[in-house]
């Protein structure tokens, strides 16, 4: 890359550690509440070295250029590879700092495990991981009993989730204002939608937080009363911190648990149920949700195709899902798992109540082909192809066919989401979706073939398919390959993954392409 391309990125990612610095100060509250003094000490000293590494990379590089073209995936590629190295740091230090006595007390009374999962986080690779995991609204993890990290570390977790789904670069444009128009345009297109809700893209940004941050306090009280109502023995401040923590990563479609089995650790098929809608509220667009809470407009629940779609395919996949697990008798509750799952797998929140490494093939190549690989709606904080992608393809190859049967004098023109496009323009889009999905597909292949290679038999292709497109979905859901002793090789191919998901693939390949034959123009 050129120095100037470098002192751009180097100046934004500089601005995105300063953030993650000032971030980090709210688990280091949460842990002053719950006592957790080496936590405390852990995120406070993670911030004071990531925000020093931040005022130190924009401070020196402040006369560099406004982001240009060019500059903008570059910098979303590398700001989150950046924002997921740093954010691993907490992890480190106070697995690193914690004696073993006070990490084994946070272990829940009458637990069958005896020692701490925190410690698994003096690896730092598995730092990385989870960190990855948490910022991409993934949600596989390596803490294997999630309670004995304590309460400090369940809600880092969850926070960086919450934050990772709206989108760090959409956060920096709505907090900093020093960003040029035209350059926080280029920032927002490279993270986000794409889809302008306010006249100035500032404006945007913060229309965003509002309408992310006023549905997740919904799922907030949403689930504080429906567990009262439901285990009404359940203690009071428990509730309330499982409920603000999976309000968290369920608008994230993050997946992480403060409970040792996920949702099934509530043992209750009515937790269940109520844990479905933060699920799908996390699978709509942010567009759609301001246009209903702020304009109104509440004939957009079916007037939006991909509200519209994904409400069809959450009943009738659902249905599909159980008949399949009830069919192959794998699972004790076919029904309840079935449907619990696959809103799970296409809301990619990644939320567990199954047993899925004992599926049989069909039901897992079904809910992955379906749910995993289409995800929920474009503008949302989910995985996969995106909704609106999928049907842009279904419309794409209709016409391909259709149009073979046109006479010379018809007028070609396609009507798609309430609009009128040209031929140019649908073949444009069908090309642009097709690849994306070609894109999308041959990266979960490849990972599948290299986990069946690395797992030597002890899964089967059909459970390395499933963790693989759990990952490059940012899913969360996993089949078991996800572990602490896990192959290192397997690690940093879900970690490479995890990145690419979120960033929809092509910012990756963008800083690739930059690092190994710069940024000048070539002829394809």
């Amino acid at each position: 890359m050129k120095s100037n391309t470098y002192k751009t990125v180097f100046k934004q990612i500089g601005n995105l550690f300063i953030l993650l610095g000032f971030i980090l100060l709210v688990p280091a509250v949460v842990s002053v509440i719950y006592a957790e003094w080496y936590s405390v000490s852990g995120f406070l000293l993670s911030a004071f070295i990531i925000t020093g590494a931040g005022f130190m990379l924009y401070k020196g590089f402040y006369y560099a250029e406004e982001p240009q073209y060019n500059h903008s995936l570059i910098i979303a590629a590398s700001g989150w590879l950046g924002i997921t190295l740093m954010g691993g740091l907490p992890f480190f230090i106070i697995a690193f700092i914690t004696p073993v006595d006070v990490m084994n007390r946070f272990i829940p009374e009458g637990a069958a495990y005896t020692f701490s999962s925190l410690i698994y986080f003096k690896d730092p690779l598995h730092c990385f991981f989870e960190s990855m995991s948490a910022y991409t609204t993934t949600g596989l993890t390596m803490a294997i009993h999630e309670p004995s990290v304590g309460k400090g570390v369940l809600f880092y977790r969850s926070f960086a989730q919450w934050i990772g789904g709206a989108g760090f670069i959409v956060m920096v444009l709505a907090v900093f204002k020093q960003t040029s128009g035209k350059s926080a345009l280029l920032l927002y297109g490279s993270e986000a939608s794409g889809v302008k809700l306010r006249p100035r893209i500032i404006e945007t940004a913060r229309a965003i937080w509002k309408v992310y941050l006023f549905v997740t306090l919904f799922s907030v009280v949403y689930l504080i009363i429906g567990t009262f109502l439901i285990l009404p023995d359940y203690p009071f401040f428990e509730n309330i911190f499982d409920a603000v923590n999976h309000a968290m990563t369920g608008q994230s479609t993050g997946g992480f648990s403060t409970l040792d089995d996920s949702i099934a650790g509530y043992h209750s098929v009515y937790m269940d149920m109520l844990y479905l809608l933060p699920m799908m509220l996390g699978a709509f667009s942010i567009p759609f949700y301001y246009k209903v809470i702020y304009e109104r407009k509440f004939r957009e629940f079916w007037e939006d195709i991909q509200t519209r779609c994904l409400m069809i395919a959450f009943i009738f996949g659902s249905l599909i899902q159980s008949v399949l697990l009830f069919r192959a008798e794998v699972v004790p509750s076919p029904v309840r798992e079935g449907i619990f799952q696959f809103i799970s797998a296409m809301s990619t929140t990644g939320w567990q109540t199954s047993d899925i490494g004992s599926w049989d093939w069909i039901s897992v190549v079904f809910i992955v082909s379906t749910a995993m690989f289409v995800g929920g709606a474009s503008g949302a904080t989910v995985g996969g192809i995106k909704m609106i992608r999928a049907l842009i393809i279904k419309k794409g190859l209709r016409w391909q066919i259709n149009k073979a049967f046109l006479s010379g004098n018809t007028v070609k023109a396609i009507r798609f989401n309430n609009k009128t496009m040209l031929p140019e323009e649908m073949n444009e889009e069908f090309t642009k979706a097709a690849s994306f999905a070609i894109m999308f597909f041959l990266l979960v292949l490849a990972s599948s073939i290299i986990t069946a290679i690395y797992t030597e038999g002890s899964f089967s292709f059909a459970d390395a398919l499933f963790e693989s497109a759990s990952a490059q979905g940012t899913v969360g859901l996993s089949s078991g390959i996800t572990d602490p002793d896990m192959p290192r090789v397997l690690e940093l191919v879900y970690i490479f993954q995890m990145w690419a998901g979120r960033l929809e693939i092509i910012p990756v390949f963008a800083l690739i392409r930059a690092i190994f034959w710069g940024t000048r123009p070539k002829i394809v």
